[in-house]
């Protein structure tokens, strides 16, 4: 064997075959189980776990398993339940008809291994290959080494509780296509592999597809949608137009590329059709549209909104913006404890993110509500969105003392991710809130959130300006300045966050009838991670 691991499939057996050091000679049990323990008894021992250690008990667990043995590669683990229950319905609801399972050297605990397996269901029959890993520990009571049972040992993409099934789902598959007819996969834009998933979930039947058979994950939430692993038999899928645009979600995706932890969305202001999201995240989280961070000062263009229509600021006004200001007992400060002249007007303050030019304007306001109200009638926050896909709604609830001067500046109790940034930006652009929509509400008749009234004119002339002054000599002037055309605003934002050792970077703006946010988790101010992304979609 040259002390290389070998593997391979006879007939309808499952071999297991191992070499190297630790290893014996082939391990071949019939494909229905020999009814017998294969296992090696291991020796009690203590201290950490040799290599030779967990090569032996990963050979005897992978034999067992090969073996369809539940029982005994159970008693190889630290949990036996969870793993029996994995190792039977790996032949029983995963539909594995042959399998090789092929270990490789031990790194300390650590041993990696191949599986070469066969899926068959009602006649249809295809090959999957995959490598995993398990490790091995020490056992509390008994000081042997066990597995340390985890589902991703059966196969890497499975998460807590989740299960792998084979068979005809319950939803069709579906084509999604972009607003022009190009087809979307999760190959070609990997962000969007979770809406594609829910896009099957919710619209499958009612497009009009017909299912086939296929390997899949079936979630531990009974709402998450199945993901796909393998196909079997193709079915028909029907096509499902989106509002997404191919060439927008390719910038996107090429944009958060380049900074980790960063999400994305774009949205068609003048219809609130959502154009693009992008997530480039360790975990794979969609926080392009359910995430729920503090927006820092984005959320100025709510405040500033508020303050207009109120009365209490004018874009053209003074507006004293000192190093620091107190309110509720907490003090607020500008960064690197700047400050502008005396005669400084709200719109410059606004277009340099002076804290403090909004923080002293809440006791002209005398009113907690006003800024959750503002965010709700005017903006659309946290009307309950029905996109289409599974989101998150912003959220504005009322406060008082340092916490409502918090929330002046997107900190505090606020949370928003990228897709409602982008929309508060649409709404500001138009002057009207449109809720955004990835799926037309008319293929299922979901009802769209409405909000109660217009911005006024004057009030959304004001906001546009300055969020031009902006991008054109502010915060967001080196940022804007590499987006093509004159139409374009925008406003930066940096949200501290507790324990983190940098805030959040965002970033919104708009270009003509096109709007964006980005979020980069922990990349510091608007301009230095969020705004590259930012400037790549609208230039798109």
């Amino acid at each position: 064997m040259n002390g290389a691991a070998k593997g391979a499939i006879i007939g309808g057996v499952f071999l297991a075959m191992a070499g190297g050091a630790g290893y014996g000679a082939y391990t071949l049990v019939n494909g229905a189980g020999s009814g017998k323990d294969t296992t090696t008894r291991a020796a009690k021992g203590s201290g950490p776990i040799t290599e030779q250690e967990a090569a032996r008990t990963a050979k005897d667990f992978l034999d067992a398993w090969a073996a369809g043995d539940g029982a005994a590669a159970a008693r190889l683990t630290n949990n036996p339940q969870a793993a029996q229950t994995a190792v039977a319905g790996y032949r029983a609801q995963a539909h594995v008809s042959k399998a090789a399972i092929t270990p490789g050297a031990a790194t300390g605990a650590t041993v990696p291994f191949s599986v070469a397996a066969e899926i068959t269901y009602e006649g249809a029959s295809k090959p999957l290959a995959y490598e995993s890993k398990l490790t091995v520990v020490r056992g509390l009571t008994t000081g042997k080494p066990v597995v340390d049972w985890q589902p991703s040992v059966i196969h890497p993409q499975l998460g807590k509780d989740e299960k792998l099934r084979a068979g005809a789902p319950a939803t069709p598959p579906v084509k999604a296509v972009d607003r022009n007819g190009e087809e979307l996969t999760a190959e070609k834009y990997p962000s969007l592999r979770p809406v594609l998933d829910q896009l099957r979930q919710t619209y499958g039947a009612k497009a009009g597809g017909r299912a086939g058979a296929e390997l899949w994950i079936e979630p531990a939430a009974p709402d998450a949608p199945k993901r796909t692993l393998l196909t079997l038999a193709e079915g028909e899928p029907a096509t499902l137009r989106t509002t997404l645009d191919a060439k927008v979600q390719a910038a996107a995706e090429k944009a958060v590329a380049r900074y980790p932890e960063a999400s994305v969305a774009a949205v068609k202001p003048s219809n609130g059709h959502v154009l693009a999201l992008a997530n480039h995240r360790k975990d794979g989280f969609n926080a392009a549209l359910e995430g729920a961070r503090a927006p820092g000062s984005t959320m100025k263009i709510v405040t500033a909104a508020m303050l207009i229509d109120r009365g209490k600021a004018g874009a053209d006004q003074p507006a004293e913006c000192p190093k620091e200001a107190s309110w509720g007992g907490r003090s607020f400060h500008n960064l690197k404890n700047f400050d502008l002249p005396a005669d400084a007007t709200f719109a410059t303050g606004f277009a340099r993110s002076c804290n403090t030019s909004f923080i002293k304007r809440i006791d002209d306001v005398d009113d907690d509500a006003a800024l959750s109200k503002e965010a709700r009638e005017v903006f659309g926050i946290g009307l309950d969105w029905k996109t289409g896909v599974r989101s998150a709604d912003g959220k504005v609830p009322d406060a008082t003392g340092a916490a409502a001067a918090a929330a002046y500046i997107g900190q505090g109790q606020i949370t928003m991710n990228p897709l409602n940034v982008a929309s508060v930006t649409a709404t500001a652009r138009t002057g009207q809130f449109n809720q955004p929509v990835i799926v037309a509400p008319d293929l299922d008749g979901r009802p769209i959130a409405r909000a109660e009234r217009r911005m006024k004119p004057a009030v959304a002339q004001q906001v546009v300006r300055m969020m031009k002054l902006t991008a054109s000599s502010g915060t967001a002037a080196e940022v804007m300045g590499t987006v093509r055309g004159s139409d374009k605003g925008a406003k930066t934002g940096s949200a501290e966050v507790d324990g983190a050792g940098s805030p959040d970077s965002w970033f919104t703006g708009f270009s003509g009838d096109l709007a964006a946010a980005a979020m980069v988790e922990g990349g510091g101010h608007g301009g230095d991670a969020a705004g590259p992304i930012v400037a790549a979609v609208l230039n798109s």
